[in-house]
């Protein structure tokens, strides 16, 4: 049990509640917007979310479970949304917990309604 929590710790710190800044209109803000939209623009990215959202610490082996996908598969989409930093993943020893990033969210909701 004591590792389980150390692995939610490790990958999923307390939500940096600092407000972004960044102004929602302009170049840099409109390119942003479009990777955060390209990264969603795959069903099963948007369940990938739907699912971390759903979890109150981080997930690891789960998320193959519960896709209809091969492994590989998944950890492609897992990729794109690491990349464009909607979740975070930490290894934990043989396998990689993943959470939300809650501050990218919140900014992927301010580009949106900057709209």
């Amino acid at each position: 049990m004591k590792r389980a929590v150390a692995s939610a710790a490790l990958c999923c710190p307390p939500a940096n509640e600092e407000a972004d800044l960044r102004p929602v209109e302009g170049a840099e803000a409109d390119e942003e917007l479009a990777a955060l939209a390209k990264a969603l623009g795959h069903p099963a990215r948007v369940k990938i979310l739907r699912l971390l959202v759903r979890k109150t610490a981080c997930v690891c082996g789960d998320i193959v479970d519960e896709l209809p996908l091969a492994q590989s598969t998944v950890s492609q989409h897992l990729k794109v949304l690491k990349e464009v930093g909607l979740i975070r993943g930490e290894v934990d020893g043989p396998r990689v917990c993943y959470c939300l990033e809650p501050r990218t969210l919140r900014r992927l909701r301010a580009l949106v309604g900057g709209l």
